[in-house]
């Protein structure tokens, strides 16, 4: 069974202005970031680990060893440990393949943990499905070992190969050990004895930087936080009241902060990808844009002697070139914008494809009328 609602004429105005400010308060809080996904605290950081492995295993797809002699030595290495002395024969298989082993190292990891590594071949493997990884310890930049990797690679890809075709879909020379490395050495680093703690913003900004520092001596309620620049502010952590530098950073990191971003229009030429951020704007500007298109046509006539005449047939060249200007608009009006959709409809109004729309962008910002950093990658 419906039911209706009635209001009176009052009431129905405080209904409005109700949803009305319901729905302000969920643009606002959709605007929102919290603090741990706008910056970095420092000495929260993971390490990258690097490793030189083997992988055995392969059915047939591995390393010609000719084409890659340090597979040859790696093996001949990992045999010789295992007590098996294979100098000076003639040991060329085709089922093992030598890859380097990258991974990183969570903060606060500790031994006996486990984190994913990935696995690339560096030789002339065709494909690593199937494979299992020995045994390889894996360095940080300081040179010691801090986790060791081994196990059954998940390959990202498929291989088949014929007599006289080959089908390849993904990357078969690249893999991952889901939870593969296990972790054997620790960084030595105390958290706890730190006092200070400076907030690394990933997109440095003194605007962002300011809302930062006013809404953790906000949350907190004394001046905890200080703007060193527009990339960085300056945590006291002796002044927080809390009993280490683990519990104020739990105390602020869900803290919603509102970030302002440079704006910015990014362009991908290869696939004709456009973005454009919220603040980009455009003066009034005129556009004109033609298309140009150029037919080649060969069409070669055979000539004959006449009948009973010395002479050879040849073959006369005839070419036909046509250069053709399809007609444009003329000169099209973009109206300055004030907002992305009205900067969106004065772009699509043109009639234009994305790549021809990526010239018009940089011709608008070389005319000084795109408000905006203009990136092309």
């Amino acid at each position: 069974m419906t039911r209706l609602f009635r209001f009176p004429g009052s009431a129905r105005w405080i209904v409005l202005l109700t949803l009305v400010a319901i729905l302000v308060g969920s643009i606002a809080q959709a605007q929102s970031i919290r603090l741990k996904d706008l910056v970095e605290f420092d000495g929260v950081r993971g390490n990258d680990l690097v490793g030189y492995g083997l992988v055995v295993g392969l059915n047939g797809t591995g390393d010609g060893l000719r084409n890659a002699p340090f597979t040859e030595e790696i093996m001949a290495s990992i045999l010789e440990r295992l007590g098996v002395n294979v100098t000076g024969e003639q040991f060329r298989p085709r089922n093992v393949a030598a890859v380097i082993v990258t991974a990183t190292l969570p903060p606060f990891a500790r031994s006996g943990g486990r984190i994913d590594a990935t696995v690339s071949a560096i030789g002339d493997a065709s494909s690593l499905l199937g494979g299992t990884l020995v045994m390889t310890p894996l360095t940080a930049a300081d040179g010691e070992t801090y986790a060791v990797a081994q196990g059954t690679i998940i390959a990202g890809g498929v291989s088949a190969k014929g007599d006289a075709a080959t089908v390849i879909e993904g990357v078969p020379t690249a893999g991952v050990l889901p939870a593969g490395a296990r972790v054997e050495r620790e960084v030595d680093f105390d958290f706890t004895a730190l006092t200070q703690i400076r907030l690394a913003l990933r997109n440095p900004d003194f605007t962002t930087a300011s809302r930062v520092e006013v809404a953790i001596n906000r949350e907190i309620g004394r001046g905890v936080a200080r703007m060193l620049d527009a990339g960085t502010v300056l945590l006291d952590v002796s002044r927080t009241g809390r009993t280490s530098p683990a519990h104020a950073l739990s105390a602020i990191e869900n803290i919603t902060i509102t970030p302002e971003q440079k704006a910015r229009v990014v362009v991908d030429q290869a696939s004709g990808t456009i973005v454009m951020g919220s603040d980009v704007r455009i003066s009034e500007v005129a556009v004109s844009q033609n298309n140009l298109t150029l037919r080649i046509e060969e069409a070669p006539e055979v000539v004959q002697p006449s009948p009973f005449a010395a002479g050879q047939t040849v073959v006369v060249p005839r070419t036909g070139v046509a250069l053709q200007e399809q007609p444009g608009p003329g000169l099209a009006l973009v109206q300055g914008g004030t907002t992305l959709s009205d900067v969106i409809a004065g772009l699509n109004a043109l009639g234009v494809s994305a790549r021809d729309m990526i010239d018009i962008l940089k011709s608008i910002k070389a005319a000084g009328a795109l408000h905006a950093e203009f990136v092309v990658r």
